[in-house]
């Protein structure tokens, strides 16, 4: 049986403090998630983003996903399958498409209504915000847009701030530190 796609609204941004950033979302109606140690390998794809994600001691799964690359809030299409043999799949899926670029992030998660808010320490990139709001069935996203520019309010996110790429396009754009 083929997994139905899923639909969010995100946004992303360069943040000056993560300490700053918890302190906001822990004044939301918030609920604090246990921190994850997430690696994403992207693999090249001919049409949208694919990666597996690997996180320490937990689980590991492949996400397909398509969105514009737009600095706002903008919508994402995507597919998440549980993998048992990461290391297998990887091997696989570097001998078909090859690996675009590997991420390594610390991540923080604060659930706020339905928009997973992530605090993102990412090795060679610095810190970042990520908002995920997630759409159930039949859902329009213009309430969901609405909530994460409010989000954009609370955490004092400036448009200069704002990130169109994924972190795997930006390992590529920016030097290493």
């Amino acid at each position: 049986m083929e997994q139905a796609l899923r639909r969010n609204i995100e946004l992303k941004a360069r943040y000056h403090s993560l300490e700053t950033a918890h302190a906001i979302a822990r004044a939301l109606p918030s609920a604090r998630q246990p921190d994850q140690c997430q690696r994403d390998t992207y693999f090249h794809c001919p049409r949208g983003r694919l990666k597996l994600r690997e996180i320490r001691d937990l689980r590991a799964e492949l996400i397909w996903y398509a969105r514009e690359d737009d600095a706002g809030p903008k919508a994402s299409d995507y597919r998440i399958v549980a993998i048992s043999d990461p290391d297998g799949l990887k091997a696989a899926l570097k001998a078909a498409w090859g690996i675009r670029g590997i991420v390594d992030k610390q991540r923080a998660i604060y659930l706020h209504r339905n928009v997973r808010i992530h605090l993102d320490e990412v090795r060679d990139l610095g810190t970042f915000l990520e908002f995920e709001a997630v759409l159930s069935d039949g859902e329009g996203a213009d309430s969901a847009r609405f909530l994460l520019e409010q989000l954009k309010l609370s955490f004092r996110i400036a448009d200069k701030d704002l990130v169109r790429a994924s972190y795997g396009e930006l390992i590529d754009q920016f030097p290493r530190r």
